[in-house]
């Protein structure tokens, strides 16, 4: 069974940083995708940014693109959101998923396996 726990949120100001991280556990050989999403009150739950762990390529939103990085630990079967610059609009419950042998990473049905998700707030 894959498990995944994010840690990492918090309340921060507008222009801090934030590190999210996302231990996976139970995963069997193959390409599997992480992919962080974030839903905000009221909005549907968005892509943010996805990594391959064979190859490491790596997939961003446009409206994170330069600021947030992803990366995978393939020692200790972790992934992180490095999160720079934050913005008031960056604020949402920030979760963190998985699946195996995805072609499509942007699109959150897609996925199999799921976080509980943590909080991020981001203050003016």
């Amino acid at each position: 069974q894959v498990q995944l726990v994010e840690s990492g949120g918090g309340l921060v100001q507008a222009g801090d940083s934030l590190r999210l991280s996302c231990a996976t556990s139970g995963r069997t050989r193959g390409n599997y995708v992480t992919g962080w999403f974030r839903q905000a009150p009221g909005k549907e739950r968005e892509f943010v940014a996805a990594v391959r762990w064979t190859g490491g390529s790596t997939y961003y939103a446009d409206s994170v693109k330069g600021r947030f990085t992803i990366s995978r630990d393939n020692v200790g079967n972790t992934v992180y959101l490095q999160m720079n610059s934050l913005k008031p609009e960056d604020t949402a419950v920030y979760y963190c998923a998985t699946a195996l042998g995805l072609t499509d990473v942007y699109t959150a049905g897609r996925y199999n396996y799921w976080g509980q998700g943590t909080q991020v707030t981001v203050s003016s």
